[in-house]
């Protein structure tokens, strides 16, 4: 039924080799041969999930496990969609067309807060109940992961558990867990998950609020259920499993290309990244283990192109020799290798210029503020003169585009240091006409959102009034067209704010913003944040609470039962030297005593030194 309606829909949608599945690398296992079927699925279009290096990794994993399939399901478009619920046809996994609803378990990836109502809308489009305690032992288990679980309390309402942290070896336990204890019944196996480390089942605890609508606790409700939740790590990266093999997409994707992760972790500490803190500690790969997992992607792809993805690749203690020995195996072979950005400093544009003797690319820098003083606040480790060196340098290796990352709405921020970003990017461009030709430089101003587990989680985000004021002081700033300007929509950072930082009341209201029509909320050109605030209004909920007020050290905070690793008095400690501009050096000049070496030790039962210094 599913085929032949599938058939027939399929010429009436745009780009339908998102849903036809059948990629060179592709998984297929007759679901009756193993003991879990598994759907990873990603809340957002194809070309979006499938960039996503954590649903290749997982994907390839519990492909390797004979008792497991796994199957990917992605968002389908509003006019799939649209044809799917007119037909009936329910939502299915790529590989079998098996419909998502006969899975056991179902993995959603939560990388970003615009994605909550999309995750609705597939387990509705799936005919699956969106509220978990509407869910008995008939449906799918339906779990998550990604870097929005650090504070999974918006979406405790739908998914049932929550993996917490990396999940190359949890997620092994969790499919033994699944089939140990199945047969006992859903709130049986719940408990049990609830007993691995690193696991959030939120039925298990119990939010309760103060009267100024704070949260009071969250507290489990059975005596054997931890009080806490840690996240997982993968110890030894040099050991972690990698996608070997990754599915040849039918459409260009958003990153396509071979990613090759050289590390997790940052050494640099900037104050409002939450990847940066989440992902502690850094751990590396050997140069020698990258150069052999190259090999093997391009001899099971066929990719040209290979990217050294990192939160900041240069710091890779063999960076240069790897760049070197990748340069010189597969230059002839005319593979060509990318950096996701770079620091703003002439070494780091260098180790870039090696790169581009293969294949020339854009060169991107984050500076993130246009003062000095906002970069001491936000503590991130780039002065002008750092900048103005690497465009030169840039420039002199034949550069003649730059792209340039700032924020907007950051801690203290004042009109000056806004229109230091004009005079930055002005002075950028000074460079290239000094140099005796005219370069495009392209300015992307983004918005802060206070995001949870960092030194800014308690700080308030802007209003949307106020985002739009500054936007608009940018705009004049850059009349002299030294700079193309873009900007991101305020109200779209301001639903971000209210989402990251939520408890769990929020669920109501991102179920009546699904029910009012609302999905696929990062995109532009769907998003409709008259009707979020409708939903918001109508649950007695004010977004000003959750995104916009400064919050007191003291206050308990909703995800305050979820422990990533970072001690709460280096948060504090961080947020307190911002407020006098001052500057705390990276992991490598010595250790600040954040935790993360104690969560490390933990997974690697204490043994050796557990920081790079």
């Amino acid at each position: 039924m599913i085929d032949r309606t599938f058939d027939n829909i399929l010429p009436r949608v745009v780009k339908p080799a998102r849903y036809t599945g059948g990629e060179y690398n592709a998984v297929w296992k007759a679901h009756d041969t193993v003991d879990v079927r598994f759907a990873l699925a990603f809340p957002d279009t194809y070309e979006i999930g499938m960039s996503n290096l954590g649903v290749r990794i997982l994907y390839e994993i519990l492909n390797a496990r004979a008792d497991t399939v796994a199957e990917r399901v992605f968002a389908p478009w509003v006019d799939m969609e649209a044809e799917m619920r007119t037909h009936g046809l329910p939502l299915f996994g790529l590989e079998s067309r098996t419909p998502v609803r006969d899975f056991d378990i179902i993995g959603f990836s939560l990388g970003y807060e615009l994605s909550y109502t999309n995750v609705l809308n597939m387990l509705d489009l799936a005919g699956i109940q969106v509220l978990s305690s509407e869910r008995g032992d008939e449906y799918p288990l339906v779990i998550a992961g990604g870097c929005c679980t650090v504070n999974s309390e918006p979406m405790a309402e739908f998914i049932d558990a929550f993996a917490i942290g990396e999940g190359e070896e949890l997620i092994h336990e969790i499919i033994d867990s699944f089939k140990a204890n199945r047969a006992n019944g859903k709130q049986s196996l719940l408990r049990e998950l609830a007993r691995i480390p690193g696991v959030y089942v939120p039925s298990l605890y119990e939010a309760s609020y103060n009267n100024d609508g704070t949260v009071k606790e969250v507290r489990p409700t059975e005596a054997d259920v931890p009080s806490v939740v840690r996240r997982r790590l993968v110890a030894d990266f040099n050991l972690a499993e990698y996608a070997k093999a990754p599915v040849m997409p039918f459409v260009e994707t958003v990153h396509d290309r071979i990613p090759l992760e050289v590390m997790r972790g940052c050494t640099r500490g900037c104050r409002f990244c939450q990847a940066g803190m989440i992902y502690r500690p850094v751990r590396e790969r050997s140069a020698a283990k990258l150069m052999e997992q190259a090999e093997t992607i391009l001899r099971n792809t066929g990719y040209d192109e290979m990217s050294l993805m990192s939160l900041s690749t240069p710091d890779h203690s063999e960076i240069e020799c790897l760049v070197r020995d990748l340069i010189a195996k597969y230059e002839g072979r005319k593979v060509g290798i990318s950096l996701p950005s770079i620091r703003a400093d002439a070494q780091c544009v260098g180790l870039a210029a090696e790169i581009q003797k293969v294949r020339k690319s854009g060169l991107t820098l984050a500076p993130e503020a246009g003062t000095q003083r906002m970069r001491d606040v936000i503590n991130k480790d780039v002065t002008e003169e750092d900048l103005l060196a690497a465009v030169e340098a840039a420039f002199k290796c034949g550069w003649k585009r730059v792209k340039l990352y700032f924020m907007i709405g950051l801690p203290s921020e004042t009109d000056d240091d806004l229109i230091g970003i004009a005079h930055l990017a002005r002075d950028v461009y000074r460079v290239g006409r000094h140099m005796g030709f005219k370069p495009t430089v392209n300015a992307s101003v983004a918005s802060f959102v206070p995001k949870p587990q960092t030194p800014f989680q308690w700080r308030a985000q802007d209003s949307v009034e106020e985002l739009e004021r500054k936007q608009e002081v940018l705009r004049k700033a850059f009349r002299e067209k030294h700079a193309d300007l873009s900007w991101h929509d305020a109200r779209t950072s301001n639903l971000e704010g209210v989402l990251a930082r939520g408890d769990r009341r929020l669920g109501a209201a991102i179920l009546a913003a699904w029910r009012a029509g609302c999905h696929f909320d990062a995109w532009d050109e769907h998003f409709d944040y008259d009707k979020w605030m409708d939903a918001l209004a109508g649950e007695g909920l004010n977004p000003e609470f959750y995104a916009n007020r400064e919050r007191d050290y003291a206050e308990v905070l909703p995800w305050d039962h979820i422990d990533c690793g970072i001690n709460k008095a280096f948060l504090v400690r961080e947020d307190k030297r911002a407020k006098t501009g001052e500057v705390t050096g990276g992991c490598l000049e010595g250790c600040e005593g954040c935790g993360a070496d104690e969560l490390l030790a933990d997974s690697l039962g204490a043994r050796g030194v557990v920081c790079r210094k």
